[in-house]
């Protein structure tokens, strides 16, 4: 059964893009670019011709002589199956390991464009390619991230559940059992994470001794990445790594590097979080000094939070039990909050294809996401429980903001604050839109 994943309708699309170019699907390991790059081509095609360079390094002396596409074609079609154009997908993986691979697309660009070329590779690997080996303006791009609570929800076969929060907005209470229902999700979700392989696995099997084991095997792989392809210390990206669920626990207004490690200063460790940004580990948030348009004009880039990629493997790295989400014990509840704000920026990045900001008042007020949706800016609250916010206040009063989001246990709406609940978090872009031009959420 293909698992529901939000970039398969952008991968139809491609394929029917009158000015299709050869495909570059990005994101971090282990996402599941190959699965859906694979099953794209099973349920589109008549043949799948998939090459994969990590597995097969002798593959790349094909591209060695010269990158004319025909003759590659021909030789990509003796060691795998007949390629036809328009009627097989050709499926270039772990593309960062060959850069005159890469190199090709452009001459598949320009002198092949009847074949269909979909390349699959990790973010680093591409963008730490060899200056002359980009096809700069010569690929489409799409990006992949780990799977969100709307696709775990269609993965566990909550379609109707879904379809439901889709149609209806936020102010909507639902029923003590479907809320109930969907609350459950959700904290199984923020002990999975996004992870294809551990949600298979908690789906399968509900058994989360097996997930950790997943979760802890993908955190050993990207640690062996570190030694394998940074050319940064691999002591100063262990330590930037291993402090993010660390910081996010704490109460800092920003990313600290003095609690990396004591005596160790920005300057030190600035190219190590690079490389982990660039690797799509981690995401960085920076601070805006004020909420207009254009967001990058007043972003701070010396104060910023970094995040992690997937809340499964912020809560393995961070050591938590695998109940503290269900535990009444108030110790869990700092850790609690940090999971919900992690888990609102993946899925706002996800839905918003840009990373928001975060705003913070000159005294202690402070909001944790600003995100610009269409023409609006909209600052966005993050509440584990319930609750009122009183930086979001305080942001109102100063700004005045068209719409202003609180994420909580809770829904509902004011004049100005719509409260929607954190299993409907990924519906804050459409909501957003429709609410400010007028119309029905999603019309019949």
């Amino acid at each position: 059964m293909l698992v529901k994943r939000a970039i398969y309708d952008d991968l139809l699309a491609w394929k029917a893009s009158d000015g299709r170019k050869p495909l570059l699907l990005e994101g971090v390991r282990q996402c599941g670019k190959t699965y859906i790059l694979n099953e794209f081509g099973r349920l589109n095609y008549d043949s799948v011709a998939y090459f994969t360079f990590e597995e097969n390094p002798d593959l790349s002396e094909i591209f060695e002589r010269d990158l004319e596409p025909m003759r590659i074609v021909n030789r990509l079609s003796l060691i795998g199956p007949k390629i036809e154009p328009g009627k097989t997908l050709i499926i270039l993986d772990e593309i960062q390991f060959c850069n005159r691979a890469l190199a090709s697309l452009k001459f598949f660009c320009e002198d092949a464009p009847e074949y269909h070329v979909a390349c699959a590779g990790s973010l680093l690997g591409v963008l730490t390619s060899k200056p002359y080996s980009f096809p700069v303006g010569k690929v489409d791009r799409l990006k992949m991230y780990p799977m969100t609570f709307k696709e775990f929800l269609l993965a566990n076969s909550e379609d109707r559940l879904v379809e439901h929060i889709e149609r209806n907005g936020p102010e909507e209470c639902l029923t003590g059992a479907i809320a109930n229902r969907l609350g459950t999700h959700l904290d199984n979700y923020f002990l999975t994470g996004g992870m294809p392989a551990a949600v298979a696995s908690w789906i399968d099997k509900g058994d989360i001794r097996e997930v950790d084991r997943i979760l802890d095997k993908i955190i050993g792989d990207y640690k062996q990445d570190f030694s394998k392809h940074a050319t940064e210390s691999l002591t100063k990206l262990t330590l930037i790594w291993d402090s993010v669920p660390l910081q996010l626990a704490k109460t800092n207004d920003k990313f600290m590097f003095g609690h990396v490690k004591t005596g160790m200063r920005s300057k030190d460790l600035e190219d190590a979080l690079e490389w982990l940004l660039n690797a799509g580990l981690v995401h960085k948030v920076k601070k805006v000094s004020r909420p207009d348009i254009p967001l990058p004009m007043f972003a701070d880039s010396t104060s910023f939070k970094v995040y992690s990629a997937d809340v499964g493997i912020l809560r393995r790295m961070a050591e938590m039990p695998s109940d503290f989400m269900f535990s009444k014990d108030k110790k869990y509840d700092l850790f609690r909050g940090a999971v919900a704000e992690n888990y609102v920026l993946n899925e706002l990045m996800a839905s918003l294809e840009h990373t928001p900001y975060y705003w913070r008042s000159d005294a202690t007020a402070e909001v944790d996401f600003i995100a610009q949706v269409g023409r609006t800016v909209v600052p966005i609250e993050v509440k584990a429980g319930g609750g009122n916010s009183k930086s979001l206040a305080e942001f109102i009063k100063k700004y005045d903001p068209e719409i202003a989001v609180t994420t909580s246990s809770k829904s509902g709406r004011s004049s100005v604050v719509v409260h929607i609940p954190l299993y409907a978090v990924w519906n804050i872009r459409d909501y957003v839109l429709a609410r400010t031009a007028g119309t029905a959420l999603h019309p019949p």
